[in-house]
């Protein structure tokens, strides 16, 4: 999946758009992503300026995206502009590496389970094959009525 479809499937926009590519995608099982992390990324300018690091948050928002790309695909929808996915929780989440520019995320996410509306991931997030993120999250598709 390529960039351009992957703005179509997702509102986010740049800044906060954390996935370039899609790698693999198995429907209703499992998806890998890429981020290139760059020097460019407005977050780098104050996180840290001595020792550029990506913001684990932003991490775990690469994950979600990664994983509502997979939610969007195995429903067979490409979403308009008021279907977004939203965070329902965040459990077990571990930070073991930083990522800095010139990295390149690699966002895996597994569907564990989908009940009541609601999607349990299992993610992690490697550089160079170490783990750097790791966190099981929960999200839900809406619909929303635009402002």
């Amino acid at each position: 999946m390529d960039i351009q479809r992957i703005l179509r499937m997702l509102p986010h926009r740049y800044p906060f758009l954390l996935v370039d590519r899609v790698l693999e995608i198995e429907k209703h099982v499992r998806i890998k992503a890429l981020k290139n992390v760059t020097i460019n990324e407005p977050f780098f300018v104050g996180h840290f300026p001595a020792r550029p690091v990506m913001p684990g948050v932003l991490t775990l928002e690469a994950l979600a995206q990664a994983a509502a790309l997979l939610s969007f695909e195995s429903a067979d929808t490409e979403p308009g502009d008021d279907t977004v996915v939203y965070f329902a929780g965040i459990d077990k989440a571990r930070f073991k590496r930083p990522v800095g520019p010139g990295d390149q995320l690699i966002l895996e996410a597994t569907i564990d389970r989908v009940k009541s509306g609601i999607y349990r991931y299992k993610t992690r997030a490697t550089v160079d094959g170490h783990i750097a993120v790791e966190a099981d999250l929960m999200c839900t598709m809406r619909k929303v009525s635009p402002t």
